[in-house]
């Protein structure tokens, strides 16, 4: 974390110079109340008589230190902020970069709630961390440290009653900060799971009510929240003893200090004064231990959330970038599987797809069928590397996928999902995802192609429509096209349809597929369907079981050949015909 706070140095240090400026004149007030007593009101250096000069000078110099000691502290404040601020800005930015270079292994891993939770609260709580150490560490060390020092120098006595009630003190901050520190971790964990559950339920809203869920899901929040509440109730509760503890000890020292203090008094040895300022000494070095446990409270809750936060910054990204940057390749759009065998992580034993061989050439349109759950969609997520085989190679343009850079790897494919990703932007800027150079002539024809321009030119503000979060405000249709146009203006080498026409009627999708053979030559499509209909027209048609290229070859020849592709064929379209 150091790394994130050299930025900030000059700040990091202005803050504890200006507070030791503060803490100084809180520590002289005491000394120059004591004048005021002796020599201003009760004269013991004047024969008895009172010094009106004496209380206003050295009154008005309270005041002065008191407005210095105020300016120090604002600008200990000002910078203290300035450095934790901008220490948490870079360590939140640092954390959201190294998630975006998460593969989906990862981010299944920690869940988004508990994502969530790491970039928002324990950072917040790192920076009250490191606010403390800039201003209330500093503070508090030098009030307890000066304050033993202010009172020794007054009267040895006085140093040994502070140092009675100190080993008191030391015992009950550690024995409540033991206890309460493991505490805040279980505390982070409780709310990780708080913000999956609401994750869930606003993503999900619409299945919640459509399965009228909402009694449940109220009760699984209560649940979750309830368990919260119960963790930072067991840990405040256990701090609340502390205070009161705390107070007996103070108080017991300055009952002690003006005991004492009457007695040498009474024998001379001591002033009226030097008690008054031995007890305010007295109270700022035992306030400042009681503060010193809201620091440690603070750092029990910084380190924990360190912890957190450390275990993304130190999370190597499962798919490492490669270094072959070489946009340019003697053939563009071909792709190759040789002997691919891929298994879900952490279930090495059960593959998904086995043994699997196959050439697609540039330009040509590949459609892939099967059984649901039989390894399409797990074959085409390995082209763009978000998953990486677990035996044989995946090759583009010659080049295994694995030598990549990713981003020239990824610039080469574009996908739209049967799911589509949409944001809460306009439909225009949605769009132009695909590439952010277009202009609104480009976008405009990327919707054309996807069969869009119609239900976008409906809307009231056309391109500028703006879109609800998760695209809601669309159907399920008009959100693919949206996925289609943005794909098809990032004009890659390799189109990949994931499902994504299977919300669009048969004339609608015959339209996008016969503006794509006009417009897109070019490109290599591979179109993954539940349909015959959907590739029934493509160059060849690869028929998938159980993770296995069970037949390949064009809508004609597999009708022949393939039990697996008749009987889908009898099923969807003899019928009909």
């Amino acid at each position: 974390m150091l790394k994130y706070l050299k930025k900030y140095w000059f700040f990091a240090l202005l803050a504890p110079v200006f507070m030791i400026g503060e803490v100084s004149m809180d520590l002289l007030q005491p000394e120059l109340m004591s004048r005021i007593i002796d020599d201003g009101v009760l004269g013991l250096n004047n024969g008895g008589v009172g010094n009106l000069n004496t209380v206003i000078t050295i009154g008005l110099k309270m005041i002065g230190f008191v407005a210095l000691g105020g300016i120090c502290g604002i600008m200990s404040g000002v910078f203290a902020n300035l450095c934790a601020q901008q220490f948490g800005n870079d360590v939140r930015k640092a954390v959201f970069k190294r998630i975006m270079e998460f593969s989906f292994e990862q981010t299944d891993k920690f869940s988004t709630g508990s994502l969530i939770t790491r970039v928002t609260n324990d950072i917040t709580q790192l920076q009250n961390f490191v606010m403390q150490c800039l201003r209330g560490f500093v503070r508090t060390s030098m009030l307890f440290i000066g304050g033993i020092a202010c009172m020794v120098s007054l009267n040895m006595e006085f140093g040994i009653i502070i140092a009675c009630a100190l080993p008191f003190v030391a015992v009950c901050v550690v024995y409540f900060i033991a206890k309460a520190n493991p505490k805040f971790t279980v505390l982070q964990k409780k709310l990780d799971k708080v913000n999956n559950v609401m994750q869930e339920n606003v993503s999900g809203a619409r299945v919640v009510k459509a399965y009228v869920k909402e009694d449940y899901e109220t009760e699984r929040f209560e649940k979750a929240n309830n368990e919260l509440v119960s963790t930072q109730l067991d840990v405040l509760l256990l701090l609340s003893y502390m205070t009161p503890i705390m107070n007996i000890i103070l108080n017991l020292s300055v009952v002690a200090v003006i005991k004492v203090g009457g007695i040498q008094v009474s024998a001379g040895s001591a002033t009226p004064g030097n008690v008054m300022a031995a007890i305010t000494y007295c109270s700022q070095v035992l306030n400042a231990v009681m503060r010193m446990t809201m620091i440690f409270q603070t750092a029990s809750r910084g380190i924990a959330s360190k912890k957190r936060v450390m275990e993304i910054i130190n999370c190597d990204p499962a798919i490492k970038s490669g270094t072959y940057n070489n946009k340019e390749t003697a053939v563009k759009g071909k792709v190759e599987f040789k002997n691919v065998s891929f298994a879900y992580p952490g279930m090495d034993n059960e593959n998904v797809i086995e043994n699997f061989n196959l050439v697609i050439n540039p330009g040509e349109t590949i459609g892939i069928l099967g059984a649901t759950g039989c390894g399409k969609s797990s074959l085409v997520n390995l082209i763009p590397r978000f998953y990486d085989v677990t035996k044989g190679e995946v090759l583009i343009d010659d080049v295994n996928v694995k030598d990549y850079d990713l981003q020239v790897l990824r610039d080469k494919v574009s996908i739209a999902l049967q799911k589509p990703e949409i944001f809460s932007t306009t439909i225009a800027e949605n769009i132009a995802w695909g590439d952010d150079s277009a202009d609104i002539e480009k976008i405009r024809q990327a919707a054309d192609i996807a069969q869009a321009t119609e239900f976008i030119d409906n809307r009231t503000d056309g391109m500028d429509t703006q879109v609800s979060q998760g695209g809601h405000s669309l159907s399920g249709g008009q959100k693919q096209r949206v996925a289609i146009s943005r794909a098809v203006l990032k004009n890659s080498e390799i189109l990949i349809f994931d499902d994504a026409t299977s919300a669009l009627d048969l004339k609608t999708e015959a339209d996008l597929y016969s503006e794509l053979s006009v417009k897109k030559y070019d490109v290599t499509r591979i179109i993954i369907a539940q349909r015959i209909a959907s590739v029934k027209n493509a160059d060849r048609i690869v028929v998938m079981d159980n993770g296995r290229l069970a037949d390949v070859g064009s809508h004609s020849e597999l009708i022949k050949t393939s039990e697996i592709y008749k009987d889908i064929y009898e099923s969807q379209l003899k019928g009909n015909e």
